[in-house]
C-alpha cells in the first residue's frame, strides 16, 4: 500500500447541485461527468460524486487507498480485525474497490487500478 490517500468519494442525493459546490470549491470542470459519478482530480487525489452511494449504503465520504494486490489487503485488514463493509467489486475499466470498517465503525477504501 503506498502512504498517499487517493481517491475520496462522496454520497450525494442531487449531483447536479453537488457538481456545483464542488465545482466552485476546488476551481476545476469535472474530468468525468456522468449521470452515475462525477469526478475532479486536484493535487494528485480524486474527489467523487456517487449519487448512489446512499443506497449502496454510504453514510459519508470514504476514502481510498491505493493497493497492489486488493484480495491480500483486505485478508490482512480482516486479520488484523476489520470488518468487510464491501467486498471487492470491478466499478469499471478493471479498477477494483472494497470497504472496511474498524472497530469503532470508521470506513476505509482500498483502490487496485487495473
Amino acid at each position: 500500500m503506498t502512504s498517499q490517500l487517493s481517491t475520496v468519494i462522496y454520497p450525494v442525493k442531487d449531483l447536479a447541485t453537488a457538481k456545483a459546490v464542488y465545482q466552485a470549491l476546488l476551481g476545476v470542470e469535472p474530468y468525468t461527468d456522468a449521470p452515475y459519478y462525477v469526478g475532479f482530480r486536484v493535487g494528485g487525489v480524486e474527489l467523487g460524486l456517487d449519487p448512489n452511494g446512499h443506497a449502496q449504503g454510504m453514510t459519508g465520504p470514504v476514502g481510498y487507498w491505493p493497493v497492489d494486490d486488493i484480495e491480500q489487503s483486505l485478508a490482512a485488514l480482516a486479520k488484523a480485525g476489520a470488518t468487510v463493509q464491501r467486498p471487492v467489486n470491478d466499478v469499471g475499466g478493471g479498477l477494483l474497490i472494497a470497504c472496511v470498517q474498524d472497530a469503532d465503525g470508521n470506513v476505509t477504501g482500498l483502490r487496485q487500478a487495473p
